[in-house]
Parts: structure tokens; C-alpha cells; sequence
């Protein structure tokens, strides 16, 4: 019930607004109150134009002549000032009355109908007295009884009831609506005034009583009501300045925007709009099926009210509100037919067509032309809005296409679906061309409808070849790593035509400003904006973007042709999946760091950043060579290696026996005990490794790094052949695996490792304590100068005392009795 409630209140709310929207109509028809022509030339009474009559008189003896011109022209301005004004004064009054709160609209309305009261009782009591007048006494009638008389049909007093129970009635809402239950004896009187004509054409009075008793009964009624107009003045001053208060508030809190639409939807505009535009439409139709006398034409009909219908500013508005909710239906039901899901596009599509529609009526001055002018640009406009409806269309379907492509969806409905939205949007601009190029000539506006029409047609076919691409990539076994360039080739083709169609149109339209449009300023100066924000959106920011995005790749490119290429051998050593995609390699590029991955891949990585995605270190310099002092770093720490740093060295056969170890774990199906057992006890046999803790520490280190920036990369790169992906095959299930299989050989390690590593770190700071703090701890150490610290507190004695050197013996003891039990623990 609350729900029929709230609907009905909308519903009276709306049409308690139209009356305003008709009174502005009424007044622009009217070109407020200025008269003016077709063609823009003021119409003036005289035969002599107002241009004609303000020039001096030539000759003396038309000097009389001439003075009677300059007063008719004065009268003339004067008068087309006083009525604009008038119509400036009605237009801002009905604009405001619009815009009041439901509550304010309401006692404005009751105002408007009391004073309606006021004179259609008087005209009810004119109309009652002239019956009155020709007939005999009622009063004789009543008092001799004669009652065939009075209950004649068509006798004074059968005729006069129905005016005084409309008295009363009007009467009794006139007290209710100025008065109320505040004072009761007025109350009471009042329909007693609206009743005073009709109880006084009883009596036997003077025709000239008679005559003047309306005018006398309505005496009370306007004073009440002026006085309330009077005391209300205030009042509506008052609620002028608290909506403006309110509404700058708003707008300094949340923006003129917000302000906008919060206004937009309490007034429910677009609604009113179409209860005026319907209204206005259904009183021209009855119009003429009253005023024809032969039935109408469907066809002629149909052109004539639509011709009305775009007649003045608000009557395109209405129609444009028509036009919204017809395109909004239209994408929902494009919407429903591909069965997905609400998307934003479809949300805007209404709203985008609306504003199309009305800036091409203002910008074409549809409402200065005459009937059968407008009948024709309302065509094409309608011609232009349709092609703009197929590419918000294309909009619907282009994200649906790349999400069945790229998630490899096998519901062949979908699919069906996608493409007959494909198909019609290749079939109607094709139609609508091959028709409007057979009936009309070579056009400014055909042009543009071709431009249009033709674009629609390629970003389909670019959609389509992007989705047909990534089909036969679903289809493949191995990696495509010509996917992307031929998907950025297909693109990049279609926003060149895109572009290439952008610089046409604004030379059309420029064509059009400059040679064809008509004595119509307002819509050239639309034109020229439209223009403007067409020039900046549509060609510089997309050149900019377009010319970005090749530098970009360029510079990837160049970057990624630098690299090394890995070779079978090297591929076959590796025996991993590239870290971006976790896909199969069978090419790939390595990186100074000596990482290794597809080259697109990387190459998509280089388009985010510099860096590598595992070890996040930089891969090339700005100018794409590589990195002098970096390499100098690297040639020196493999001095120092070389050199007899043996903890280094220990380090590095660690790690590549981790990575063995991982890898032959999963080839021999899960034997990664004895091969990892064997390993380390090569790597801890073959160098003097003393520091098990610092071991323990880089293991933990690299297994926790890998897995951090594997899920990094994962999370900022994906590629298109495992997105969304629910049946993948076993390769990359195997592939998968192999690498989880690596981060849980280190993380055993590390847990077996970590009670030793607490009670070794634990003496590594009491020997560090004690040394000599000048220059290694001065500054932030390097994980490298830290490892090398480690390695000289293990290695050189340390002078002190003799509680010292026992308490290194012992360490040291610990130390190797903690190698021997990590041995047994892995056996």
C-alpha cells in the first residue's frame, strides 16, 4: 500500500509541475513578446520598416511624413519592451514556480485555484441571471405553490439549481482553503456570498441591482484573497532567499555538479518532461481531428505532429526526454539479449543520446525553421542520432567479446549471441547508407552520417579480429608470443581510421560553420564549442595518448632487442616457466640480473617499469644500455669471490643447489630428500662453511623474495590465455607445480634451520659488540657488507681478554656441532 502511496504522491507531483513547462512553451511561442519573423526581421505595423523609418528625412517636404514614421517605430519599441518584459517576468515566475518544494507548490497551487474560484463563480452567476431575467418571479412561483411551475424541466428553477449547488460548493473550498477553522463566522459566510446573486434574483428587485450583484458578491472573496497575497509576500521572498542560501551551500560542499543532479532527480525532470511533451502532442492530434473534416493520413499526420512537437526550446526538451527513454529501452534489451551483466554504458547510453539530440536541434536552429525545413533536419538529425546509437551499441558488446574470448567460456550461446549484435551492427550502417546515398546527393550531412556509419563498421571488425585472435590462441598448445603484436597492429589500425575520421569531421563541420549555416547566432556559436571540445578530446588527447603508447612500445622494444637470447641449452638448464605469464618457454630473453622471460612479456612489464619483476633491479638505463656502475659492482664482487671469499662462494653453490635440487625433485615425481641431501653435503663438504646461520638467512631470504615478487608480477601483469580460465590443461598444472615445488624445498630449509639460526645470531652480537665501531656500522650496511662482516667474525680471532677466546671456541664448537646435526636431521 505504501507503494501505490508513494507512486500516486510522485504521480501528482509531476503533474502539479507541468502547468509551468506549458506557460513557457505559450511564452516562447509567443518569442517573448519581441515579433519576430522566420527569418529573424521584426514585423512592424507600419508598410515601412522601423530600418527604413529611423533613416533622416532626404527631402523637405517629407519632413511630416517622417515624424509620423519615428512615432509609429517608438510606439512600436516601446510597446516589444513592455512585452518582453512581461514574458521575461512570466518565464522566470513559472521557472521558479517549477523548482519549489512539493509543499510550497501546493499552497501556490491552492492560491491559484481560489482566485480561479473567484471568477468562475462570477461567470456562473452571469450565466444563472440571464436565465433569471426572462423569466417570471421565481419568488411569486414559490409562494402561490405553483408547483407545476417550478418543477418544470425546463422551468427557472430547475435551470438555476445546478448553479447554486456549484455556488455552495465553491463557496465552502474557498473558506477552506484561505481561512480554515481559524475564524468560524466567516467561514460560514462565505458561501453565503458566492450564493448572494442567485438569492437576490428571487426577489422581485431593479434589473440594475441585479446586474452589478456578481460583481458586489465577489467584493469579499478578492479582498481575502489580496489580503492573503499581501501577508504571503513575505513568506515567498523568504523561501527566494533560503533556496539560493540552500542551493550555494550545496554547491560550495559538494560542487555544482552534485547540485545539478540532486536538483534533477526531486524535480523528476525528465518525467515531466514527457507528461508535457505527451500532453502537448494529444491536445495538437485533437486539434486536428476536430478541426479536419476528411480523415487524417496516418503519414501527414504523423510528420505534422512531429513537427509540433519540436516547435519552441521546450518542446525539443520533451522530445528529447522521449528520445532517452527510447535508446535507454534499447540498450537494456540489447543488454538482456547478450545475457550480461549491468554495465555502465548501458546506464549512460539514454543520457548521452538526450544531450546528442538536443545539442544538434540548437546547433542546426530547429525550432527558427519552418514546417517543412524542420521536418527535413529533424531527419537528419534523427539519422545522426542512430549511427551515435550504434556505436554506443558497440560499446555493449566490444567488453563482452574480449571477456568470452580471453575466459575461454564455452557457452556457445553467448558467443551466438555476441556476434548477431556483430552482424547487425555490420548490416544496419550498411543499409542505412546504401539507401540515404541512393535518395539524396552529395551532402555536408551525408558525409558526416558516412563517417560515422563507417567507423561503426571498422571498430567491429577490429573487435572481431581481436576476438578471433584470441580464439585461436584458446586453441593453442604452446605460448603465441605474436599474440600481442598482431592484437596491437588490429588496433592500432582501427584508431588510425578512428583518428583519420576525427580530422574529417572537424573539417566538415568547419565547411559547415563557415559556408552553410544559417542567420542563426546562437546555433553557430554551439557549433563552434562542439567544435572546440572535438578538436581537444577526439584528436589532441587522443594523438597524445596514441603517440604515448608507440613510444612506450618503442622504447620497450628497443630495450627488449638488447637482451641476450636464450638458447636451447640454456632453456633446457633452466627448466622453468617465465615468471609474468607461468607459461611454457621455449624462447627467451635474459636479463643482466640473469632472470629469464618471454621477451613480450617482459616487454609488457617494461611498459609499468624499469625494473626486474623478481629481484626489482634495474634492467636498463634511460637510454637502454646498461648499467656501467652496476656492472663495475658486479665485476668487483666477482673479484672478491674470486679473490678467496669463501663464504661468497658457499652462497652462490647453495642457491644453484637449492635450484638443482627443486628441479630434479619434481622429474623424479617427488625424491627430493636424497637428491637434496646429496647436494648440500657436496656443497657443505666441498667449501670450509663454518656460517650455517648466514646460509639459512640468504635461503630464507631468496625463497621469501621470489614468492613475493611472483605474486607482484602475477597481480600487475596477466596475460590474456589464464585469464579467467577454468579448464586449463595439464602443462600448465605441471608447469605450476614445478615452481611450487622450489619454494617449498627452500622453505624446508628454512625451518629446519631457523632454531640454529636464533642461538648462532644471538652470539654473532655479542662478537659484534665487542669490536671496534668506526667505519663499517658508521652508515647503513649493505646486505653484502653485513654477509661479509659475518664471514671475518667466523673466520679472523678477535683480541681481548681470555673469557673472549674461550667463548669464540665454544661458538665455534657449536657451530660445527650444529652442521653435523643438520646433516643427520637430512639423512
Amino acid at each position: 500500500m505504501s507503494v501505490v502511496r508513494t507512486k500516486v504522491l510522485g504521480l501528482v507531483d509531476v503533474i502539479m509541475r507541468v502547468p509551468s513547462l506549458f506557460i513557457i512553451d505559450e511564452i516562447l511561442k509567443m518569442g517573448m513578446g519581441v515579433p519576430v519573423s522566420r527569418s529573424g526581421a521584426p514585423l512592424a505595423n507600419s508598410t515601412t520598416s522601423p530600418l527604413q523609418s529611423s533613416l533622416p528625412p532626404m527631402l523637405p517636404e517629407d519632413d511630416d511624413h517622417g515624424i509620423q514614421d519615428n512615432i509609429e517605430m517608438y510606439k512600436f519599441i516601446s510597446l516589444s519592451v513592455l512585452k518582453f518584459l512581461f514574458c521575461l517576468f512570466g518565464a522566470i515566475s513559472a521557472a521558479c514556480v517549477f523548482m519549489l518544494w512539493t509543499r510550497h507548490l501546493v499552497i501556490v497551487y491552492m492560491y491559484i485555484v481560489s482566485v480561479g474560484l473567484i471568477f468562475l463563480s462570477y461567470w456562473s452567476n452571469v450565466s444563472a441571471l440571464s436565465v433569471i431575467s426572462d423569466s417570471p418571479s421565481l419568488l411569486e412561483d414559490i409562494l402561490s405553490l405553483n408547483m407545476e411551475r417550478l418543477l418544470d424541466p425546463g422551468g427557472v428553477l430547475i435551470s438555476i439549481l445546478p448553479h447554486l449547488l456549484a455556488q455552495w460548493l465553491m463557496g465552502v473550498i474557498f473558506a477552506y482553503i484561505h481561512l480554515g477553522p481559524r475564524y468560524k463566522i466567516t467561514q460560514k459566510a462565505l458561501p453565503f456570498s458566492f450564493l448572494m446573486p442567485l438569492l437576490l434574483a428571487m426577489l422581485p428587485l431593479p434589473s440594475v441591482v441585479l446586474k452589478h450583484s456578481p460583481a458586489f458578491a465577489a467584493i469579499l472573496p478578492l479582498v481575502l484573497s489580496k489580503i492573503a497575497l499581501w501577508s504571503s509576500s513575505f513568506d515567498v521572498v523568504k523561501t527566494i532567499l533560503s533556496g539560493y542560501q540552500h542551493a550555494r551551500a550545496y554547491a560550495g560542499n559538494f560542487g555544482i555538479a552534485t547540485l545539478i543532479e540532486n536538483e534533477w532527480q526531486r524535480l523528476n525532470v525528465p518525467c515531466v518532461l514527457r507528461v508535457f511533451w505527451s500532453i502537448r502532442l494529444a491536445e495538437h492530434l485533437i486539434s486536428l481531428l476536430m478541426s479536419s473534416e476528411a480523415p487524417l493520413r496516418f503519414a501527414a499526420t504523423m510528420k505534422t505532429l512531429l513537427v509540433s512537437g519540436c516547435e519552441t526550446l521546450t518542446a525539443v526538451l520533451g522530445m528529447t526526454s522521449i528520445i532517452s527513454l527510447i535508446c535507454h529501452y534499447i540498450g537494456k534489451m540489447v543488454q538482456l539479449f547478450l545475457l550480461s551483466e549491468d554495465y555502465d554504458e548501458d546506464k549512460s547510453i539514454g543520457t548521452v543520446s538526450a544531450i546528442l539530440f538536443y545539442i544538434l536541434a540548437l546547433q542546426t536552429g530547429l525550432t527558427s525553421l519552418s514546417p517543412d525545413k524542420r521536418f527535413i533536419r529533424l531527419c537528419r538529425n534523427m539519422c545522426l542520432l542512430v549511427t551515435a546509437l550504434l556505436h554506443f551499441l558497440h560499446n555493449i558488446v566490444a567488453p563482452i567479446l574480449m571477456s568470452l574470448s580471453a575466459a575461454r567460456n564455452p557457452s556457445r550461446k553467448r558467443h551466438a549471441r555476441a556476434l548477431m549484435v556483430c552482424a547487425f551492427l555490420l548490416i544496419a550502417p550498411s543499409s542505412l547508407l546504401a539507401v540515404l546515398w541512393s535518395r539524396h546527393s552529395l551532402s555536408t550531412w551525408l558525409l558526416a552520417v558516412t563517417a560515422f556509419s563507417v567507423e561503426v563498421i571498422v571498430k567491429v571488425l577490429v573487435s572481431l579480429a581481436t576476438y578471433t585472435l584470441f580464439l585461436l590462441d584458446a586453441r593453442r598448445q604452446t605460448f603465441w608470443e605474436k599474440l600481442d603484436d598482431y592484437v596491437y597492429y588490429i588496433r592500432a589500425f582501427g584508431n588510425s581510421v578512428e583518428f583519420c575520421f576525427g580530422i574529417f569531421l572537424f573539417f566538415n563541420g568547419a565547411w559547415i560553420l563557415i559556408f552553410e549555416s544559417e542567420t542563426i547566432p546562437i546555433g553557430g556559436a554551439i557549433r563552434a564549442l562542439m567544435m572546440g571540445i572535438h578538436a581537444y578530446f577526439n584528436i589532441w588527447c587522443e594523438a597524445r595518448a596514441g603517440w604515448g603508447v608507440f613510444m612506450k612500445r618503442r622504447t620497450a622494444v628497443h630495450k627488449i632487442s638488447s637482451l641476450p637470447e636464450a638458447s636451447v641449452a640454456q632453456l633446457r638448464h633452466f627448466d622453468d616457466v617465465c615468471a609474468i605469464c607461468y607459461q611454457e618457454m621455449t624462447s627467451a630473453k635474459i636479463t643482466r640480473c640473469n632472470h629469464y622471460f618471454h621477451g613480450v612479456c617482459l616487454r609488457k612489464w617494461l611498459y609499468v617499469q624499469d625494473r626486474c619483476p623478481l629481484c626489482h633491479e634495474i634492467i636498463m638505463n634511460q637510454d637502454g644500455s646498461p648499467d656501467e656502475n652496476s656492472t663495475d659492482d658486479r665485476a668487483n664482487e666477482n673479484e672478491q669471490v674470486n679473490g678467496g671469499d669463501a663464504h661468497a662462494q658457499m652462497l652462490q653453490q647453495v642457491h644453484q643447489t637449492a635450484n638443482t635440487a627443486a628441479g630434479a625433485s619434481t622429474a623424479t615425481g617427488g625424491q627430493s630428500g636424497t637428491v637434496l641431501h646429496a647436494a648440500l653435503r657436496d656443497s657443505f663438504s666441498g667449501t670450509g662453511m663454518t656460517n650455517v646461520g648466514s646460509v639459512e638467512d640468504e635461503l630464507l631470504g631468496a625463497s621469501h623474495g621470489s614468492s613475493a615478487s611472483s605474486s607482484v608480477s602475477s597481480s600487475s601483469i596477466s596475460n590474456h590465455t589464464n585469464a579467467g580460465d577454468n579448464g586449463s590443461s595439464g602443462s600448465s598444472g605441471s608447469l605450476s607445480s614445478m615452481s611450487n615445488a622450489s619454494l617449498v624445498s627452500a622453505a624446508a630449509i628454512s625451518f629446519t634451520l631457523r632454531p640454529h639460526h636464533v642461538l648462532l645470531q644471538q652470539h654473532q652480537t655479542q662478537s659484534m659488540a665487542g669490536l671496534s665501531t668506526s667505519t663499517l656500522l658508521s652508515e647503513p650496511a649493505s646486505r653484502a657488507q653485513l654477509e661479509l662482516l659475518s664471514a671475518r667474525i667466523t673466520s679472523e680471532p678477535a683480541a681481548g681478554t681470555s673469557e673472549e677466546a674461550a667463548e669464540q671456541r665454544s661458538a665455534s664448537e657449536h657451530r660445527t656441532s650444529v652442521k653435523r646435526d643438520f646433516l643427520d636431521e637430512l639423512q
